[in-house]
């Protein structure tokens, strides 16, 4: 909720080195501070040319508008795959060639390929200025082989975004987030290489290939049953602070239904959002609405760091409440792992009965303000993960987190 800037703390450092599951990744993916690209070399940002598509998402083969800001001859553009590389902050791949744009244009067609769902991005470059990124989602044309579905934290994205001074999080007078502007540092989405990147990253390493959609494509979805007849599992990746009426609607129908879920993040399903075309009004908690988030996720947001409170290990003390997920970790009760917080969550009185608390960060902000992460189940069938720190995705490179998403997958992916 208010972590803007959130600190690197030397100590959390320290921790890294000395944590089971943390030895053997590379340096860059041991970032813990949520900036878009610490620890990633890339290009400055260009002080010539912004970009950022008018859309979220496209499908293969439409026509994408790419909306520019300074455009200029001689600009150069390429379409990567996000996480399926190693070139620039969103480690992508090229999937098309370079094209250079020419004349005083305000925007830009680009040509989406046959390409598979996924998150991919347009680099710009000016001759002289710099790089700019503009990310956007291929969503998908027929269901995943694996019946897996990616929700990207879309919402989440823009409502962090400083761009042109609109964030709810520098500005209290504002109420309307725009969503299609550039993002701040480059072009990537705030928090990227902490909180998305990892995960993103781990897909294509383990040849997963899900469904990956917007926030607005889940908000546009017909119906909670349609989503339980495509999809075994679906995966908040990342930050999922900010949905609509029917997107909470279509998730908790999804579940009742016996769908699975993962929450990878923490603090989700926090703010209720009304989405007007290119725009986000808000912001409403759904807890003071009557729907408090622990019933879905499992637990709900307790607190942040108040950039004071360093990273701290996870204590494993439920491997019975869930042993599929610990499997192959050498983890077991009073084991430690990792390096996490920035925003946490714990269980309520409100959540799923049967709730367990599988791995705790003891007073991580203070006495009593314990990160937890859980697990339920439900008679109609579901089976719900919740990370219960801000960036447990984001750590999915690291090989305990690894093991234990590989895990997650395979039990919660198979119907």
């Amino acid at each position: 909720m208010k972590a803007v800037v959130t600190l690197l703390f030397a100590v959390a450092a320290l921790l890294v080195a000395a944590l089971p599951g943390s030895g053997g990744a590379p340096a860059a993916d041991l970032d813990l501070d949520g900036d878009a690209s610490s620890g990633v070399v890339a290009a400055p940002p260009s002080d010539a040319v912004q970009a950022a598509f008018a859309q979220r998402s496209y499908g293969a083969g439409d026509r994408a508008v790419l909306d520019l800001r300074g455009a200029r001859d001689g600009l150069r553009l390429r379409i990567f795959r996000a996480g399926a590389g190693r070139a620039g902050p969103l480690q992508g791949r090229p999937v098309s060639g370079w094209t250079t744009l020419s004349g005083p244009a305000r925007s830009a067609g680009v040509q989406v390929g046959q390409w598979e769902s996924g998150l991919y991005y347009a680099e710009l470059v000016t001759p002289g200025r710099g790089n700019w990124y503009a990310p956007f989602v291929v969503r998908p044309g027929r269901p995943a082989r694996d019946r897996v579905l990616v929700v990207l934290p879309t919402n989440t994205w823009q409502a962090y975004n400083d761009e042109d001074g609109d964030s709810w999080y520098f500005d209290s007078s504002v109420h309307t987030i725009q969503l299609a502007r550039p993002f701040l540092d480059g072009g990537v989405p705030p928090h990227y290489h902490g909180y998305d990147r990892g995960f993103i990253r781990w897909l294509a390493l383990h040849h997963e290939q899900p469904d990956m959609i917007a926030d607005d494509d889940l908000d546009a979805f017909p119906s909670a049953a349609e989503l339980a007849r495509r999809y075994d599992l679906i995966v908040f990746s990342g930050h999922e602070e900010y949905v609509t009426s029917h997107e909470y609607d279509l998730i908790k129908g999804y579940r009742d239904w016996g769908g699975h879920l993962a929450f990878l993040s923490a603090n989700d399903f926090f703010y209720k959002v009304i989405r007007q075309g290119e725009e986000l009004q808000g912001r409403w908690r759904w807890r003071d609405l009557g729907r408090p988030e622990a019933e879905l996720v499992g637990a709900q947001y307790i607190d942040w760091n108040h950039g004071t409170y360093p990273n701290r290990p996870f204590t494993v003390d439920g491997v019975k409440g869930a042993p599929w997920l610990f499997a192959g970790t050498s983890l077991s009760d009073g084991s430690r792992f990792g390096v996490y917080g920035i925003e946490v969550d714990a269980v309520t009185s409100g959540s799923p009965p049967g709730t367990q608390v599988l791995a705790r960060i003891p007073d991580i902000f203070g006495p009593g303000e314990t990160a937890e992460m859980t697990y339920y189940t439900t008679p109609a069938g579901a089976r719900v993960f919740s990370a219960g720190v801000m960036n447990f995705g984001g750590s999915a490179l690291w090989p305990v987190v690894s093991t234990m998403l590989s895990n997650l997958w395979a039990e919660l992916a198979t119907g």
